[in-house]
C-alpha cells in the first residue's frame, strides 16, 4: 500500500502531489494491478487534507485510465505504469544511495542535494 504525504514547501497543488505519488509508485512496481488505494478518510487522517482534494486526485487517475473506483468497496489500480527498464531499477537505486551518502559526507544538506540532482536532471534532460 502507498503511504502518502505532502510537501508544504511544493509549488505543486496538493491533489496533484497525491496523484504524482500514485504515478510513481505505479513506475516503480510499488502497486501492481488489483492494489487498493487508501481510503479517502484514511487519507485525510493521514495526511490532514480535505476529502475534496483526495477525490479529485483519484478522480485525475481514474480520467488517466490508472484506477477505477468500487462503490462502497474503494478505489483499485486497473493498469500500472512498471515496464521493462524495471529489473534495473534495483542497482541504479543502490549507486544512487552511495551518491547520497557522498553528498551528505561532502557536508551537503538535504535541500542542496535535491537542487543539486534536480538541476543536473533538468540539463540532462534537456540534451
Amino acid at each position: 500500500m502507498i503511504d502518502f504525504h505532502l510537501d508544504a514547501r511544493s509549488r505543486v497543488a496538493p491533489y496533484a502531489q497525491l496523484a504524482q505519488q500514485v504515478r510513481r509508485a505505479l513506475r516503480l512496481g510499488m502497486l501492481s494491478v488489483g492494489d487498493q488505494l487508501p481510503t479517502v478518510k484514511d487519507v485525510v487522517a493521514k495526511v490532514a487534507i480535505n476529502p475534496n482534494t483526495v477525490l479529485k486526485a483519484y478522480r485525475e487517475l481514474e480520467h488517466e485510465g490508472l484506477v477505477a473506483p468500487r462503490p462502497g468497496v474503494g478505489t483499485f489500480v486497473i493498469r500500472t505504469l512498471a515496464d521493462d527498464s524495471l529489473a534495473a531499477h534495483d542497482p541504479l537505486r543502490k549507486e544512487l544511495e552511495q551518491w547520497l551518502a557522498k553528498a551528505q559526507w561532502a557536508g551537503l544538506d538535504e535541500e542542496s542535494i535535491e537542487a543539486l540532482f534536480t538541476t543536473t536532471f533538468q540539463t540532462f534532460a534537456r540534451r
